[in-house]
């Protein structure tokens, strides 16, 4: 089915800021159209200071369904939530908001299984396993959450903000108790790395872990999906671990994003 644009059309909005590197517009119109919705996603740039001035404007629209939320809001997202998944309880945060019958948002995260499907289509699985996770930001507390809920032994989270980070840790804890502290960025004695932290998107910018210490056997993912492959991806390989680089969260999470759109007009309560 074409994209279609009319009256009738219903409206979605992604927020973030930036909002140019985003590509999950057009990838989410096409995912919509295919399924028969005359609906398309539409990008917002929106200012953290001007985010509950947003929330409070949208919420006028009457044709519009529900809101992709990026960086930085995502945290900011969550508490206009009148109800929200365990996902995203547990990750302090929500990265998608759908209208529910009484006008209310529900929030949801879906970082966090995007990112861990896709580590799982190229075969690994974190169960009894012991994970390294970089950023505790709000991707990175989605992941955390996943990771744990998939069953991982150990996971030890660094992030450079220690005051973000040990909030995290604790947060978990209450959910996992024995399973989740602190950690640096040495990955020996880790199965999986993780990066949830922006650090590749830029030219220069230091590598998340220190990649000389990876080692054969070890699986390397990443969140940032530009460069295709960052220099993270590119160490790992090199260095013979399995990897994911961030398309592979970024494919796993468009077509859960698309079903939480268009069912969330229709959740009550």
């Amino acid at each position: 089915m074409a994209l279609q644009l009319d009256g009738e059309t219903r409206i979605f909005l992604i927020v973030g800021d930036p909002i140019a590197q985003v590509k999950s517009p057009g990838n989410l119109s096409r995912i919509l159209a295919e399924r028969g919705a005359n609906a398309l996603v539409i990008p917002a740039h929106v200012a953290a200071v001007d985010f509950d001035a947003f929330m409070r404007s949208v919420a006028l629209m009457r044709n519009l369904d529900g809101i992709v939320v990026t960086v930085p809001h995502k945290a900011a997202a969550l508490a206009w939530c009148g109800a929200a998944s365990d996902r995203a309880k547990g990750a302090g945060a929500a990265n998608i908001l759908c209208r529910q019958a009484d006008g209310r948002w529900w929030g949801d995260h879906t970082d966090g299984k995007g990112y861990m499907d896709g580590i799982a289509a190229r075969g690994f699985e974190p169960a009894g396993k012991r994970a390294l996770l970089i950023g505790a930001g709000g991707a990175g507390s989605a992941i955390a959450y996943e990771i744990l809920a998939r069953g991982a032994g150990w996971l030890g989270v660094h992030d450079i903000d220690a005051a973000r980070r040990d909030a995290l840790v604790d947060r978990l804890a209450a959910r996992f108790p024995g399973r989740v502290g602190p950690a640096g960025r040495d990955p020996r004695g880790f199965d999986l790395i993780a990066n949830a932290s922006p650090l590749g998107m830029r030219a220069g910018d230091p590598l998340p872990v220190e990649a000389d210490l990876l080692s054969p056997g070890q699986f390397v993912a990443d969140a940032v999906t530009k460069p295709e492959i960052t220099p993270l991806i590119e160490a790992a390989r090199a260095t013979g671990c399995a990897t994911m680089p961030g398309s592979g969260m970024f494919d796993a999470q468009s077509g859960l994003l698309v079903s939480l759109l268009l069912s969330g007009a229709r959740r009550e309560g």
